[in-house]
This record gives C-alpha cells, structure tokens and sequence, in this order.
C-alpha cells in the first residue's frame, strides 16, 4: 500500500480544500495523494480523468483489474444478469449465480490441477480471507502460533495485520500485534543463503523458544512488499517442513493468483499445493467484491455460521467471475500470452537496469508482476510523479516505497504494454537531469 506522502497532499490553502473530497473524505485515503486528479471512466488499460486526459493504468486497482477496466464480455454478462434481475445479494443461500461459478470453477481450474479443495466464500475482502484462514488452521490443529515472513503485506485486519510485516501498517492497530512469529523470507539474507534451514532448526528444537505452528502462510511473491518472488527450491522447502511438523501451509494468493504471474495460481511455478489458498482481487473478473478460501476437504472443520459475512454471496461478483474464467481459462492461449507479455516486460526492464545501473539496482517480480528496485527511494517517487504527468499510473512498494511497480491488466496490448514502458523510459531518463 502507497503510504501517506506530504508532499502529494492536496495543497489546503487553495481551492481543492472546499471540494467534497476534503470536505468529507477521511485523510486516511493514500492513492489519491499520488494520483491528484478525479478519474472519470476506463476502457482495458486506458483511464481518463474528468478533464478528458488520458492515462495508461500500470496499477491496476492493486491487482483487482487483471482482465482490465470494463472488459465487455465481463460488462455485458453482468448487464444481461442485471436485466433480467437476477439476485443481487445472498448470503449463502444456493443461487443459480453460485452454482454456475461452483461448477466452472471446479471444472476449469480445481480439477486440471488435480485440487479437491473445498470453496469457502467469506467477506469480500482479501483481509477477511486471510483471517478466515488463520482461524480454521488453529482450530484444526490446536495450535496458536503462526508462521509469517518478513516483508509480507496480509491485509490490514487485527490477525491479517499481525501477520503483516511493515511497521508503517502495524502501528496503525494501536495495541500489540500477536500470535506470529515472524521469520526470513527467501533471500532476506542474501544470496546463497537458504533461510528454511533456519526455520527448520527452531522448529525442530524444542528449546528454540518458537512454538509449533498452526500454519505457515507465505505469499510466492510479495507484492506490496517490494516484489519479492519466493524461489521453487524455497517454496518446496517450505511444504516439506509443514509436512514434518504438521502445520498447515497457506498460500496467499490474493495479489499474485488469477494469471497475475503466469499461471491461474501463484504457487503453480513451485509445483506445490497447498492446504489452504486465499483469493480476492481479481477472482471477480472485474473489480467486483468478492474473496474465497479454499480448503483441503479434510480440513473444512467448520461448523454453520462459525466465519461468515454479509456479502459472503454477492452474486454480480460470481457472474463476471464464472465470465471471466470461461473467457480466458478454457485452454492455455491466455497463459502463453501471458508469458510472452512478461518476457517483453522483462526486457525492457533489463535494458533500463544496465542504462542506469547508479539508480536501479535490480528487476524484482515475475510474470507481470515485475517492477524495479531503486537504490534511493525519492527516486523512485519522482519517476512515478513524471511518468504520471506524462500519462503512465504505477505506484511504489517495498518497505521504503523504493521499488516501481509495473502491475498492467493481463490483457494489455503489446502497443500500449509498449508504449507505458516508454513512458516509464523517458520518466528515469527525465528526472536522472534534476
């Protein structure tokens, strides 16, 4: 999440200040800091604010628009569902919304990868399915202790928070932040350095002072926390410690699933599966609310109402979601174009790494979920200030905010994929001049 930044307030003493906007939004808002215009309507990766400007979307709505803005057989499936009033809001009653949805997604997704996961629709928030994960891991296994990694970003509810690593986030929850112990993700040490073998060794020794955990939860690539992408090697090493200790393995996959790094699940690249998966943003398809857990059968302990929510069944969301998946996911032409974007992504990227390589220090992410890391954090921010100003949306992640993000919708074309990377070229050359 972009932080608070000063110099991206609105400026109180003209007259921005009497807009509703200041008059009646709460300063916690952040985005709009960054991006101080008001936006008006969006078309695949193309947004226009309401002086009729133009902008390329590099940000995606954090990840929640990866099929784009208004993609029409999304649109158009929710219009016909709308004229025809279909159920709005549900519960968990049985909709014929739901069941299509069900059976697509159990048809397209679960069994191709062989996954006899059970689907739990919580909140529709990724928070919310995070804290739903975290709740039925310690109550199937009895344990309390939580597994979570440095520079992980789970949500910015009490247990996804505890969860999370940032200490700009964390001093937002006003009291202490528990039930995690919080260990080093892949590389946090440095190369070379296989930080399993650490976590291994605590777990194994009864005198460690870390108790056995409920669950290790990990996303395969940090995507608020600076890009970091967990190695196969890793992420396997990982499964097997779960395995020896009983602990269930929770992927978070609210960023980095639905195609975002190549595959329709984040962890398919490290050929594990998890005991628990959590996905939010774009599972709707198009921006519609709406998350899920999915749960190893045998693990689906719950009993009726234990973690619920009103808009557990919004149905709008299971219509553009069943939409999308038949769309792009009867057959693996999505994920190859996928993969051929991520490599064009790449080498852009690289060329800017060895033109300035006094700035850039190295290309993090995988698939297009990529960005570059900064040596000096202000750099980054006025690169993302005057690629805004010439047309291009990307925010910065990382613990110091220090890394630019390259998050476009799957289904960019290769002229605007190239023409928003021009643009982010021609912003590190301009601003390298001041």
């Amino acid at each position: 999440m972009l932080k608070l930044v000063n110099e991206f307030q609105l400026d109180e003493s003209s007259g921005d200040r009497d807009s509703v906007f200041e008059r009646r939004e709460s300063r916690v808002r952040s985005y709009s800091r960054h991006f101080p215009v008001v936006f008006d309507r969006a078309s695949g990766c193309e947004v226009w604010d309401s002086e009729g400007n133009r902008y390329l979307d590099f940000l995606s709505s954090a990840g929640a628009l990866n099929y784009g803005h208004n993609h029409p057989v999304l649109k158009q499936a929710l219009l016909d569902y709308l004229a025809r009033d279909g159920i709005d809001s549900s519960l968990d009653l049985h909709t014929d919304a739901k069941c299509s949805f069900l059976e697509t997604f159990e048809t397209l997704i679960l069994k191709p990868r062989h996954l006899d996961h059970v689907v739990q629709f919580t909140g529709p928030t990724g928070t919310n399915a995070i804290e739903a994960s975290l709740k039925i891991a310690r109550k199937v296994t009895g344990r309390t202790n939580v597994i979570a990694f440095t520079n992980g970003f789970h949500g910015m509810t009490m247990g996804a928070l505890a969860a999370t690593a940032n200490r700009y986030h964390r001093q937002g929850a006003g009291m202490p932040l528990s039930g995690i112990t919080r260990m080093p993700y892949d590389g946090y040490l440095g190369q070379g350095i296989d930080t399993t073998d650490y976590l291994r060794k605590v777990l194994s020794d009864a005198s460690s002072g870390v108790d056995l955990p409920a669950a290790i939860l990990v996303e395969t690539v940090q995507g608020e926390g600076g890009l970091r992408a967990a190695g196969r090697e890793w992420l396997q090493s990982i499964e097997r410690i779960c395995r020896e200790i009983d602990a269930l393995l929770i992927c978070d996959d609210i960023q980095s699933g639905s195609g975002r790094t190549g595959k329709f699940f984040g962890f398919e690249h490290a050929g594990i599966e998890p005991d628990i998966v959590t996905l939010s943003k774009s599972i709707s398809g198009n921006g519609q609310p709406m998350a899920l857990v999915l749960l190893r059968r045998e693990f689906d302990q719950w009993k009726p109402g234990e973690h619920n929510g009103t808009f557990r069944g919004n149905n709008h969301a299971f219509v553009t979601a069943t939409a999308a998946l038949q769309n792009f996911w009867t057959n693996s032409r999505f994920e190859q174009q996928i993969k051929r974007k991520a490599m064009f992504l790449s080498e852009r990227l690289d060329d800017l790494v060895d033109s300035h390589p006094d700035r850039i220090i190295e290309i993090r992410g995988r698939g297009l979920m990529q960005g570059l890391c900064f040596a000096d954090p202000a750099d980054a921010e006025l690169v993302t200030q005057t690629a805004f100003q010439k047309g291009l949306i990307a925010e910065r992640v990382g613990s110091r905010d220090e890394v630019v993000k390259c998050m476009m919708p799957l289904t960019i074309s290769d002229d605007q994929l190239a023409e928003g990377l021009d643009i982010l070229k021609d912003s590190i050359s301009a601003t390298a001049r001041i």
